[in-house]
Parts: structure tokens; C-alpha cells; sequence
């Protein structure tokens, strides 16, 4: 029997009584072979032949019939095998639903144990959704259909549970895993096939290439040559494709990283100022090639340039604002005595003229000074609701006059400006700064665009004065037909005493003033330029609502006036002993009585001891030890009623925020002069109003 399945297997013939009858033929050839050999001389030699002939189909009859191993046998056992170890559950029903064979993944998906009876399907799958399903298979293949279902186990897991009806009444179940949903049984790991590979290296989304030892680029995909824009870039070496100040570097990374060393990540500059990323790692299975990981960082190190420049303009105007802070205590000295010097040495005296000069060299640098604290944003701003339209409007015939003949001044307006919320003078000032600006970029004359509109900003900017969140603002442009900026100077204009003027034609401040203005009123400025065809400026700022329920000020009622002649006394709180020792010499001139004190621990101290006979405190807010808004917590807690003055070379607005009773103080920035002075404290000590800012 076996040889006859075996026989089948290997011819293809149908199974019959040709087998016994091929059986008869081997033995007649047999029983006619031993015939010729007993009678030689009866068969001759024609005899023979025949025999051998016969004998010869006899032998490849019986090999035919001979049981072996066959193709067909090898194939069955490797699928059966194949079968057994799949992560395909299934299983074989007899017509009574009994399991008669399955794979262990059934078993487990079944929770049936080795050598124990399989249960049947309809029982391996638990829940009321699960047994309505295997309900409909097995009914189907009981009427001999196939049919396919897909069942939820469990959250986010899915099988497609199958039949197949057999013969004998028998029925074939698989439970195979849904496609994008979780295995019921968690699968082995597969090799991945090379075709994926293949399109997980065409697709990714940053270059990627594989290279010799030498650098020679043996393979790249698409988003590699791109960098380069090549069509191509295989078979070429990777060195001739960088700036030559990185070839070096890159041959000798890629020729480690090939030899299976680790390789840390370059930064490359490529054509068009664009930068990239490279990193490099050995190439599994090849000892002498590497793979490339090219990432475009361009965007990346823009944004990290912008933001070291807007920390170096906050370092430097923390650095401008502490030395104004210290000139302005020179400037008060300066400026103060020569005051008093004015005051002895009238027009006509010989000394008036010196002294004179003195005093208008001191109102200079002052100037100066408040353009640094501008820079800085430490000036004293008034701001309040601004029309921009209006304030260019009556600008523009000053502008006219400043930048002369051969240069014209174009207004656009846009309608509908929103309002914004800003100190008019401040801004006018930085608007005329810019202007002047323009106006010297364009040697040989031209046109100076001063335009306004509003902008929605739906993405934050990152501009080197900071991000820009998203937002309402309105935007002023000033545009020149001048020169200019070189690319190589855009990111220092707005560095205070940086110029590119002659030297004696400018002191380097007009645009960090801008800048410092821009800032402190809550705005950002940008500037596009590309030589020989002009220079932008943007300054963005925020669109102003009114709040709800907002009181318009009342003006306040000025108290009756005091005689204050001779008659008060003041203390004089300053740790700079030039600038205390001007300030009680002004004051006593005036007449009045003045203790001074060099800090806020001795001003403690004569408070205690003549509290009651002080009318006014002058503070300066910077001291060592104890500050000024410190020490005039201490005296109010003796006096509450005090007046107070505070002196500072910084704005009003760095003490006021930080104080919770700032409408009962007052300020008087430096440096400041006798009259200045003097004003501010009969001022404050007649109880008149005075301007508060907002």
C-alpha cells in the first residue's frame, strides 16, 4: 500500500489493476531471464537482448514501487510543521464539534493545558459577543459554507475568525490577527522584509547615505541630495560637498566612524548660508562602510543667533543702565555747582564763560545719558492712549525740515489705525531717529516711507529683540531708497556706540535709543536691508484696549499754600557725598533747615531723635545696606504723615512697581539742578498736584 501511494505520488498515475499487472510483467521478465540464461543456445543472442531489455523496464518499474521518501512527503511534513508553529491559532472540528487537532496557539488562546482534550471553539473565546459570532461560523460550516467574522476580545484587539468546511463533516477554524489592531496572542518577532527597509530609507524625512572608509558616497536617498541640490550625489566623495573649512573634519569622521568608532555630531555649512548636522555610525555587517545622518539645522541656529543677540542687548542695556545710573551722579555734581557758580558770577564776569560752558557740556552729556537710559528702558515714560495716524501726521512736516533738500518724505497712513498705549514724546523721538537715519544712508537723495497699518500676528516671530507672541499690533514702517546695511552688521546696529559713520559723524546711539524706546513702551523693531536697495525698519506695537469700567482721572485739588520759607526742616538721605553735599548747599540757599544723613541706618537714627520736627524725607533709592523705598517704610512707621522725594539716575517706574503707596511718593530723576531742585521741593511741600506717571 505504501509503495502504491508512494508510486502515485511520484508519476501522477491514477490508482487501478495496472499495478498488478506491471507486478506480472517484472516477474515473467524475471522468470524469462532465468530461462535464457539455463538454455543459452536455444535464445542466442537475440534472446538476450530482449531479456535484458526487459529486465531493464523491469527495474525502473520496481524502483517506481519501491516505498521512499518523496518530494510530495517532504513538502506535507514542512507544512504540517509550519502549521504547528504558526501564530495563526487553529484548529480541526469533527462533525460533532470536537477538536481532533490544533496548534499550541490555539491551545493557549484556549487556556488549555499540554495533553489535556482542546475545547471547542465555540467555548475558547469567553463573552456573550464572542459566542454569538462562533454561534453563525459553526452553523455555517455545518452547511458546508465558508465564512469570515471579525471579533472584538478585548479593547483595542481584534481577530478575524474563519471556516472552512472539509471533508468527512470535519471543519477548519483559524483566528488570525486584524490588521491595525492588537494580536489576541502576541506574535514572535519577524525579520523585516528588505522591500520595508527600503522604503524606510527613501522616505525619511532627514538625509540619510552610506559611505565608504575614503567618504565616497556608495548610496543616498532622496532627501540627502536635496541639501546639495543635486539630482544625485552617489559615487561622489562627501568632502567636495561641504565648505572646504570642514573637509578635513568630515574625511576623518567618516573614515572612524567606517572603522567602528564612535563619531560625535558635526556642524557643516553648506551653499546659501544653510547649516546641517551630521552624524556617523558604523554600518552593521560591513566592516568598512559608514552610514550619514544629514539633519537641516538652519532654522534651529537662526533661532539660537536671535536669541543670544537679544540676551546680549538685554547684558549690554543692564551694563548701559548701570553707568548712566553712576553719570548721572557725576552730572548731578557738575551740573549742580556750576549752578551755584552761575549764581556768583553773573554775565560780564570775567569766569561767566568758562563757567558757562562747564554748565551746557554737563546739560549735553546728560542727554546722553538719557539715550543710554532709553537703550536701556530705564527712563521715565508717561505714556497714554495714542492715535499713531496724528502723531505721524504732525510729524511729518519736522521730518521734511530734517532731512532737507533732494530727500522726500512720503506719509501712508492706513485707516482705521487701532490705539496704542505709549509715551507720544518718546516715540516721536525714536520715529526721528529713524528718519535721520535714513536720511544719512541716502547720500545722493531719495524717498523716506513712514507707513502704518494694523497686523494680526496668528504664529509667535522671533525677531533679535525677542519673540513676538501672537497677537493685535499695529505696525509703523520707516523705508529708505539709501544704501543699505551689510549683512555682516545687522546684528550690532542696535548696540549702543556701534556706527558705521565716519568717526565725529555720530555717536552710535540713535538706534539703540530706538531700540531701548521700542522696548520699554512693550513693542518689538525688526529691520530687513539688502545693499543698494534700502533699508527697513518695523516697529510692532501692541493694539491697546481700553479696560471695563476704566474712571477717567480727576484732576486733584491743590492744597493752600504753605509758607515753606526758612521755615521746614529736611532730611538728606545720600550715600554719594558730592551729590548730598550740593543738595544741603542748594536747599540751605532757599532757606531751609537740612540734616543729612549718608545712609538709611544713620537717617534712622536722627529720625528718632527729631522725628517731630521734619517735614520732608529726599531719599536717593539706591543706597548699600538699606535702600531707599526700605528706609521710607521705617520713617512712615514713625511718621506717617511724611512727604517724600525720591532722587534716583534710574526711572521712576523701577521703584513704583515695587511699591504698593506709589501715588503718595514723588520723583526727581538726575541729574537735576538747583532750580530743578529747588521747584520739585516747594512743590511737594505746598501740597500741589503733581503729574503722576501713568
Amino acid at each position: 500500500m505504501m509503495a502504491t501511494r508512494a508510486l502515485r505520488g511520484n508519476l501522477g498515475l491514477p490508482a487501478g489493476t495496472w499495478r498488478w499487472a506491471a507486478l506480472a510483467c517484472v516477474i515473467v521478465a524475471l522468470a524469462a531471464s532465468i530461462l535464457a540464461l539455463t538454455m543459452p543456445t536455444a535464445a542466442g543472442w537475440a534472446g538476450v537482448a530482449l531479456v535484458a531489455s526487459v529486465g531493464a523496464v523491469a527495474s525502473l518499474l520496481l524502483y517506481g514501487i519501491w516505498p521512499k521518501p518523496t518530494l510530495a512527503a517532504e513538502d506535507s511534513r514542512r507544512v504540517s510543521e509550519a502549521a504547528a508553529r504558526a501564530n495563526v491559532a487553529w484548529a480541526i472540528t469533527n462533525a460533532d464539534g470536537a477538536v481532533t487537532d490544533c496548534n499550541d496557539v490555539y491551545r493557549r488562546m484556549a487556556g488549555t493545558k499540554d495533553g489535556d482534550a482542546a475545547s471547542p471553539p465555540e467555548l475558547a473565546l469567553a463573552g456573550e459577543p464572542s459566542a454569538s459570532v462562533l454561534y453563525r461560523l459553526t452553523r455555517d460550516a455545518a452547511d458546508g459554507k465558508a465564512r469570515e467574522e471579525t471579533l472584538n476580545i478585548a479593547p483595542q484587539v481584534e481577530i478575524v475568525a474563519a471556516v472552512r468546511p472539509m471533508k468527512d463533516g470535519q471543519t477548519a477554524w483559524w483566528f488570525t490577527p486584524r490588521l491595525g489592531g492588537e494580536a489576541a496572542v502576541a506574535p514572535q518577532p519577524v525579520a523585516r522584509s528588505a522591500s520595508a527597509f527600503n522604503d524606510l530609507f527613501r522616505d525619511a524625512p532627514m538625509g540619510v547615505a552610506i559611505a565608504d572608509a575614503s567618504g565616497k558616497l556608495t548610496e543616498t536617498n532622496p532627501a540627502f541630495a536635496d541639501f546639495f541640490g543635486i539630482a544625485s550625489v552617489s559615487g561622489r566623495m562627501f568632502a567636495e560637498l561641504v565648505d572646504g573649512a570642514d573637509t578635513q573634519t568630515v574625511t576623518a569622521a567618516i573614515a572612524k566612524a567606517a572603522a567602528g568608532g564612535t563619531v560625535a555630531s558635526l556642524e557643516l555649512r553648506l551653499a546659501g548660508g544653510r547649516m546641517a548636522q551630521l552624524s556617523a555610525s558604523p554600518m552593521h555587517g560591513d566592516a568598512h562602510c559608514a552610514v550619514l545622518y544629514l539633519q537641516d539645522v538652519s532654522e534651529q541656529k537662526a533661532l539660537e543667533t536671535k536669541f543670544a543677540q537679544a540676551q546680549k542687548m538685554q547684558a549690554v542695556g543692564k551694563l548701559a543702565g548701570g553707568v548712566a545710573h553712576d553719570f548721572n551722579n557725576l552730572l548731578t555734581v557738575i551740573i549742580g555747582n556750576s549752578d551755584l557758580l552761575l549764581m556768583r558770577h553773573t554775565a560780564g564776569d570775567p569766569s561767566f564763560n568758562e563757567i558757562n560752558e562747564i554748565h551746557q557740556n554737563g546739560l549735553r552729556a546728560a542727554n546722553l545719558v538719557r539715550q543710554l537710559l532709553a537703550f536701556s528702558r530705564e527712563q521715565t515714560l508717561q505714556p497714554k492712549t495714542l492715535a499713531l495716524n496724528d502723531v505721524v501726521s504732525e510729524l511729518g512736516q519736522l521730518l521734511r525740515r530734517l532731512v532737507g533738500e533732494g530727500v522726500s518724505v512720503k506719509l501712508e497712513n492706513a485707516s482705521n489705525l487701532w490705539p496704542v498705549h505709549a509715551d507720544e514724546s518718546q516715540l516721536s523721538n525714536a520715529l526721528i531717529n529713524l528718519v535721520v537715519n535714513a536720511r544719512d544712508a541716502m547720500p545722493k537723495g531719495g524717498t523716506v516711507t513712514v507707513r502704518t497699518a494694523n497686523e494680526t500676528i496668528v504664529q509667535p516671530m522671533a525677531f533679535a529683540s525677542g519673540e513676538m507672541p501672537a497677537g493685535e499690533y499695529v505696525r509703523i514702517d520707516v523705508a529708505d531708497t539709501g544704501t543699505g546695511i551689510a549683512k555682516e552688521h545687522l546684528s550690532k546696529i542696535f548696540d549702543p556706540f556701534f556706527t558705521t559713520k565716519p568717526v565725529g559723524q555720530g555717536t552710535g546711539l540713535g538706534l539703540a535709543t530706538v531700540y531701548g524706546i521700542v522696548k520699554q513702551t512693550g513693542g518689538y523693531i525688526t529691520v530687513d536691508s539688502e545693499l543698494g536697495k534700502g533699508t527697513a525698519f518695523r516697529i510692532y506695537l501692541p493694539r491697546y484696549r481700553e479696560e471695563a469700567g476704566a474712571v477717567a482721572a480727576t484732576p486733584i485739588e491743590a492744597a493752600p499754600a504753605r509758607d515753606v520759607t526758612g521755615q521746614d526742616t529736611i532730611l538728606l538721605v545720600e550715600d554719594e557725598l558730592p551729590v548730598r553735599s550740593f543738595a544741603a548747599r542748594a536747599l540751605k540757599l532757599r532757606g531751609y533747615n537740612v540734616l543729612e544723613a549718608g545712609g538709611g541706618e544713620e537717617a534712622l537714627e536722627i529720625m528718632r531723635a527729631r522725628g517731630g520736627a521734619i517735614d520732608l524725607l529726599i531719599t536717593d533709592v539706591v543706597m548699600p545696606n538699606m535702600d531707599g523705598p526700605t528706609l521710607v517704610k521705617a520713617v512712615r512707621r514713625m511718621k506717617p504723615g511724611i512727604a517724600v522725594i525720591f532722587m534716583s539716575g534710574y526711572a521712576e517706574e523701577a521703584f513704583r512697581r515695587h511699591e504698593e503707596n506709589a501715588a503718595d511718593l514723588h520723583f526727581l530723576p538726575k541729574p537735576f539742578g538747583l532750580k530743578q531742585l529747588a521747584a520739585k521741593v516747594k512743590e511737594v511741600l505746598s501740597g500741589a498736584p503733581v503729574a503722576k506717571s501713568l
